[in-house]
């Protein structure tokens, strides 16, 4: 696991050097990962149950806010733990430790997670847009899909500037709320009150679950593990353990920050809404409405602000999370602008249909149906977190303690019964709802409930049944195999490409110093004329005719040479020609000479060698023009 490309975000694996300082500057060295963590932890998602809590329930959830956060703590403090001392990310201990069909199952949760978070980030985005400049719904989600440039920019300029990016969103949204705060005067008496724990029942504890589900993110857990590894270490005891205290002061200044942001939309919700009769406030674009009726128009400016920044910067995370658990879960690694764009395109289209068949009201049952869906994926994520940090054999003494172990899984409890019950009364709310639809329900939602309890029950088994057996490690590239034999290969047919350029001479070239005067050599062009490539055959026309005799001059050539040489024309597609003649010809290595086209004129004339060489199962040398 020692190779670079092995590394969890292997371009900005250990990019920060640490050891070199000391005092409050190696303290600042740490800071960092767990801001980039935090922002999931006030997304628009957060908005919309911190908002219906205050708004029901004026301060009296605070405390839930509190607890929620303190779980959070815990959770993401593991994480960073498990990163730090094994090097590796969540996902890929998880490959390491489940069978194949497992992970893949587990990445298709995660990834189902990282969409609907992305969904809920996207609605507000589309939102803040709407509030602030009046952009049509549709078109503010559509340019949503423009944040891939601004991920591609941040993470081509290093791991701090984009650090620094996401501070400076988490500034403006604590600056947002804190001049709202001064606007509402909340109530200080309510405030302290509501940090006492009360009993919790019908709709208070629905939106308790909520606040939960929306808070611990499983994404989160992911990306903290990988984020630590950025920072440089000396992978001693002492150094293991500096790392694990430097970044518990990260994680513990970020998420109590976002603890401040989430408690301040409960507060500004309670203090706006709950005491001036607004009891059912659920909407984003209800609370920002109602904040210009009641406080005048700076206060909804700073709300859309917020709510801008909070989606911006939560969408930059989540492509992160999504590199991370693609890499671990199934040795994938694709161009990240190309996996965002996927993900963001699979959580626009349910947006886009939801504004049209549903409009401006459904969006907000859109961002709870999203937390429901991170809540059915949280418990694959805390679970095996657990048991990898509780494994002494392979933590040794960084395993955590026995009270720490008992924390965490009552913690574990906590989240799942609370989940597992926001599950099962939104089922039953469908079935009520669509009383004629039950099908779908019974047919698809239900199995699958099932199935996914199936799973995590075997993901909470697995790693106590098999307590020190792991699965091969995997990474994308494969590790490195012992080389124990360097002999040469012998090449007996070869085939070389002709195109009559200037070309030819150093393919032919290159292709004898590959098999010597013992090895047979095929000499291909392909026809191409419109008569060729319209039948796919032989064409007895000029052209044709012409190359046939061109080509028998270089076999002549070869053969007096001392050579054995023949020729081949192939009719039609190059590509496709030059394959059927190697398979029919049973060749084993292919000499072809490139044509030295660039981006616009490979999109006409098309791109022969790479096509090619993806279609044929030998080795194909390329020889540039001369």
């Amino acid at each position: 696991m020692s190779t670079e490309q092995s590394r969890s975000l292997s371009n900005v694996h250990s990019s920060v050097t640490t050891d070199s300082k000391t005092g409050w500057r190696r303290l600042l060295a740490f800071l960092g990962p767990a801001y980039l963590v935090s922002v999931g932890y006030m997304d628009p998602g957060n908005w919309a149950t911190d908002i219906a809590g205050g708004s029901a329930f004026g301060y009296q959830l605070i405390w839930v806010l509190l607890a929620s956060n303190l779980i959070a703590l815990l959770l993401q403090s593991l994480s960073a733990r498990l990163g730090i001392v094994r090097g590796l990310d969540l996902a890929q201990v998880s490959k390491n430790t489940y069978p194949p069909f497992v992970n893949f199952s587990l990445y298709i949760l995660a990834q189902i997670a990282i969409i609907a978070c992305d969904l809920a980030e996207i609605i507000g985005m589309a939102i803040g847009l709407n509030l602030l400049f009046h952009l049509p719904l549709i078109w503010g989600v559509s340019l949503t899909i423009t944040d891939t440039v601004l991920m591609l920019f941040l993470m081509n300029r290093g791991m701090r500037k984009l650090e620094a990016f996401i501070m400076a969103m988490i500034f403006i949204i604590g600056a947002s709320f804190l001049i709202e705060m001064f606007i509402v005067k909340p109530d200080a008496l309510g405030i302290a009150k509501g940090f006492i724990p009360e009993n919790l029942t019908g709709n208070s504890l629905y939106i308790a679950i909520g606040i939960i589900g929306a808070t611990v993110m499983p994404h989160n857990l992911y990306l903290h593990s990988s984020l630590v590894q950025t920072r440089k270490i000396t992978r001693t005891d002492e150094g293991i353990k500096a790392a694990i205290r430097f970044n518990l002061f990260d994680t513990t200044i970020a998420l109590n920050l976002a603890f401040v942001v989430n408690a301040a939309i409960l507060i500004l919700a309670a203090g706006a809404f709950f005491r001036n009769g607004f009891f059912k406030v659920a909407e984003i674009q209800d609370a920002h409405r109602l904040l210009g009726h009641i406080f005048g128009s700076l206060s909804p400016i700073l709300f859309a602000v917020a709510l801008i920044a909070s989606g911006q910067s939560s969408t930059v995370t989540g492509t992160l999370a999504g590199q991370i658990i693609m890499e671990g879960h199934i040795n994938l690694r694709i161009e990240p602008w190309l996996r965002r764009l996927l993900t963001r395109l699979l959580a626009i289209l349910p947006a886009m249909f939801t504004i049209i068949y549903a409009g401006e009201k459904g969006l907000g049952e859109l961002i709870i149906l999203s937390q429901v869906v991170l809540s059915l994926q949280l418990g694959f994520a805390v679970i095996p977190l657990i048991h990898f940090v509780s494994d002494r054999k392979r933590m040794g003494k960084f395993a955590i303690s026995l009270k720490t172990r008992i924390l965490a899984w009552c913690s574990a409890i906590i989240i799942l019964a609370l989940n597992g019950k926001l599950v099962f009364q939104q089922i039953t709310d469908w079935i009520k709802a669509y009383p004629n639809g039950g099908w779908w329900i019974y047919g698809m939602v239900v199995p699958i409930t099932i199935g996914i309890a199936v799973l995590l029950t075997y993901a909470f088994f697995r790693p106590l049944l098999y307590k020190h057996k792991d699965m091969p490690i995997q990474v994308p590239h494969g590790l490195a195999n012992v080389i124990t034999d360097l002999s040469a290969i012998a090449y007996e047919n070869i085939a070389i490409t002709i195109d009559f350029s200037k070309n030819d001479k150093e393919c032919i070239r290159h292709a004898i110093m590959q098999g010597g005067k013992h090895a047979s050599y095929v000499l291909i062009h392909v026809v191409e004329t419109a008569a060729a490539r319209y039948y796919g055959t032989e064409v007895m026309d000029h052209e044709t005719q012409s190359d046939a005799d061109n080509l028998e001059k270089y076999v002549d050539s070869m053969k007096e040479l001392g050579y054995h040489a023949q020729s081949k024309i192939g009719f039609g597609r190059p590509a496709k020609a030059i394959t059927q003649i190697v398979n029919d010809e049973k060749i084993d290595f292919l000499v072809m000479g490139s044509h030295g086209h660039k981006v616009f004129k490979d999109l006409i004339f098309g791109t022969t060698v790479n096509t090619v060489r993806h279609k044929v199962n030998i080795p194909v040398l390329v020889v540039k023009p001369q």
